[in-house]
């Protein structure tokens, strides 16, 4: 049976410089692994997972990248992104940038080290001009996240109609002070989101008398603060789009323990209809989004373009909601005063 020192005699080249060709090493030529791979075709030297994916230049993996793994919303979405992948023999690598611009751009480099064939952003923290470049080594998709500038394949909710249904609702039941609860101002999801809210209230300005915001408020303990804020307020709302289940759950819970009434003091409107809103007391009302649907959609164009090659295409698809009114609103308002 042929050995690697074998096929590193036949090429002429040092047994590191073969290794380095079956483990896709970026510094090595093309002349080089030219020679690998005729070496090991004649010698029939059967290689390894690696140099099998070196010869077919795909190393059937995606590199999938998200701000918390903790959100059941990603967690979600990562399954069924890797159910969708797998159905293609694709594997996912998880990357986790904690909204952190750096490790954002240092898991890009992943496509340009050729050690994924491509990858997929559900959130950009970077300006959209300091991603682009790595477009040159492979394509990228947007999943739950949109830049007006960048001209590559995206896949979104629409979040405008999401929250507007949401906070039109919360008007109908009678609600006419109103917080806005969000992540960064940065997110474009969190900037279309809020046009969906703003919307909804001009609609019914001459009944609306109080919209507040807060922002950076991504999980339960975020939402515990948040309600103490509310507390804290001269005029206090008495509805709350708290733009995540997560959030919601948190606001509910500490309103609870201060002895406040949910919903009658405080309506809350959550998002994503995570299992955290069918279990909490009450259940929270939320903007429902078809993520198995999404994920199909991304893993499909991702295929499409590690085949055809062609990565700077402009490609919208959008997904509408439905809102899932659940125990945390209600038509009896108590106005405080």
């Amino acid at each position: 049976m042929p050995t690697i020192e074998d096929v590193a005699k036949l090429a002429g080249l040092s047994r590191t410089t073969v290794s380095r060709v079956i483990n896709n090493h970026p510094y090595v030529s093309e002349d080089k692994k030219k020679r690998v791979i005729l070496a090991m075709s004649t010698l029939g030297f059967v290689p390894n997972s690696a140099a099998r994916r070196l010869r077919k230049q795909k190393a059937e993996t995606i590199a999938v990248l998200v701000p918390r793994v903790t959100n059941p919303f990603f967690s979600k979405l990562i399954e069924s992104l890797e159910m969708a992948a797998s159905e293609y023999k694709y594997k996912l690598i998880i990357c986790q940038t904690r909204y952190l611009l750096e490790k954002e751009l240092e898991y890009l480099q992943l496509l340009s080290t050729k050690q994924v064939d491509g990858i997929i952003l559900c959130s950009l923290q970077n300006k959209w001009e300091h991603v682009e470049p790595y477009l040159d080594h492979g394509p990228i998709v947007l999943c739950n996240e949109y830049a007006e500038e960048a001209h590559i394949p995206t896949v979104k909710f629409n979040q405008v109609e999401g929250a507007y249904i949401a906070a039109k609702h919360l008007l109908e039941q009678g609600h006419r002070r109103l917080l806005f609860c969000s992540g960064s101002e940065q997110s474009m999801v969190v900037q279309h989101r809020k046009m969906g809210f703003l919307r909804a209230m001009a609609e019914h300005k001459l009944q609306v008398e109080l919209v507040e915001f807060i922002e950076d408020a991504y999980d339960i303990e975020d939402g515990r603060r948040v309600f103490h804020k509310i507390a804290q307020m001269k005029k206090i709302p008495t509805a709350v789009f708290a733009g995540g289940d997560e959030v919601a759950a948190g606001i509910i819970s500490e309103a609870k323990r201060n002895h406040w009434s949910v919903p009658d003091q405080l309506a809350i409107v959550g998002f994503d209809n995570q299992l955290l809103s069918e279990i909490t007391e009450p259940t929270i009302t939320t903007v429902c989004q078809p993520i198995d649907k999404m994920a199909h959609k991304v893993i499909d164009l991702m295929m499409e373009k590690i085949q055809t090659k062609k990565y700077h295409k402009k490609e919208v698809y959008e997904f509408e909601l439905e809102l899932l009114i659940k125990g945390s609103t209600a038509k009896n308002v108590i106005m405080l005063a």
